[in-house]
């Protein structure tokens, strides 16, 4: 039986394992935090993304999760209102089709159909790799060592293992120009069902009610020529970085601020997207954010990961050979992948213009918005038709 270890145990990690143990191979999978990440902000999963979680009998479930967002309003940089539309007109999703949940719960919904049949070590993660040829020798951060056919790094945007395999980040990082702080806060703005985006020139604050909770997420953006590379790992010098940027802003921004300060869940980071010319070296390979993480401003980081694991998976089992079964998984999904990438580019977000010009030009697209009826899911979301792999494991394969 074919032994595959994964790194990582967010979306594209538990996904991969349960395609995988579908098809027969021998699954671990290593998580860097002591336990499964619950709650989290809104993610959506659309397009080609529900056609995986269909298959996988997660529907159901992911309905009952669904948050239901009803209203996003934009306002100007006094407060005033610009637009108050359904996230649907502004993702170009399918009304009544398209899944938002909370991050926590997809990742728990992935986990409880795996967690008996699945090896999982928390609390652990990869330290060095020995791709030998006929398999791959891993020394974990534990000391253990344990040895693998394959190694598949499904550890996000930062991949400890595209480090170890592919070499250090800054070749295949791409930076947007934004960075962002996003925190838990208390809920006292009476919103429900809905989120709230200001906007000025170069700087973006958002508000998100994820049902009528008495928590709200919030969300501190920025652009910025080059990533505060010093403040990555100094939680204190980010806070200060974001209050900087943000000093002397009117609306509720000042509140924002000192909850930011506060918070014991903040997350700060610079907005990029992973480009690499391969996603597999000998007999390890990548998927998800770790291999071609598109950035939190397309909307589309957890269905591009739903939908990379559910290929590569897929591949692995119609291939005796894994190398045919890479270039096969990276052949079908790239184009998919490569055209989400697109949505967005360096200093081009929709929804946080960076210029007066390009702030006046996304308002008025908003006001146009709301007098025309909701479209159809953008083309892109759509772009990959699923490949059946039903029944096609190679009996007594070994990869």
């Amino acid at each position: 039986m074919t032994t595959v270890l994964i790194s990582g145990a967010s979306i594209a990690g538990p996904a991969l394992a349960y395609w995988l143990r579908e098809y027969g191979f021998d699954v671990t999978v290593v998580e860097k935090a002591e336990a499964l990440r619950g709650g989290g902000y809104p993610i959506d999963i659309r397009g080609t993304a529900l056609g995986v979680v269909e298959r996988m009998g997660l529907m159901p479930r992911l309905r009952e999760a669904h948050v239901d967002s009803r209203r996003l309003t934009f306002l100007n940089e006094d407060g005033s209102t610009v637009a108050s539309l359904s996230p649907d007109a502004i993702a170009g999703g399918v009304e009544g089709r398209d899944l938002e949940v909370r991050r926590g719960d997809l990742a728990e919904a992935l986990y409880s159909t795996i967690r008996d049949d699945v090896e999982f070590l928390f609390n652990d993660s990869l330290a060095a790799l020995d791709d030998r040829g006929d398999a791959v020798d891993v020394t974990f951060r534990s000391g253990r060592r344990r040895t693998f056919d394959l190694v598949i790094g499904a550890d996000g945007l930062h991949s400890g293992v595209r480090a170890l395999a592919f070499g250090p980040e800054e070749q295949f990082h791409r930076y947007l120009g934004y960075c962002f702080a996003g925190f838990t806060m208390h809920n006292d703005f009476g919103l429900a069902h809905e989120g709230v985006l200001w906007s000025t020139p170069g700087r973006g604050a958002a508000l998100y009610a994820v049902g009528d909770s008495d928590t709200i997420f919030g969300f501190l953006n920025f652009t910025r020529p080059e990533p505060p590379f010093d403040a990555f790992r100094n939680p204190a010098a980010q806070r200060e970085l974001v209050a900087e940027v943000f000093e002397g802003d009117g609306w509720e921004i000042p509140r924002l601020v000192a909850a930011m300060r506060t918070a014991d869940d903040l997350f700060f980071d610079i907005v990029s997207q992973i480009h690499l010319p391969r996603w597999s070296s000998g007999r390890v390979a990548l998927v998800g954010d770790a291999a071609h993480a598109p950035s939190f401003l397309t909307g589309q980081g957890s269905s591009t990961a739903l939908v990379g694991a559910y290929v590569l998976a897929g591949e692995l089992a119609s291939h005796a050979d894994h190398t045919a079964a890479f270039a096969a998984y990276e052949q079908t999904a790239r184009p998919f992948v490569e055209a989400n990438q697109a949505l967005v580019t360096v200093g081009n977000a929709t929804m946080f213009p960076a210029t007066p010009e390009a702030l006046a030009e996304r308002n008025a697209g908003l006001r146009e918005l709301t007098t025309l009826p909701v479209g159809p899911g953008r083309p892109e979301h759509s772009a990959l038709v699923l490949p059946d792999f039903t029944g096609r494991r190679p009996a007594g394969s070994r990869a």
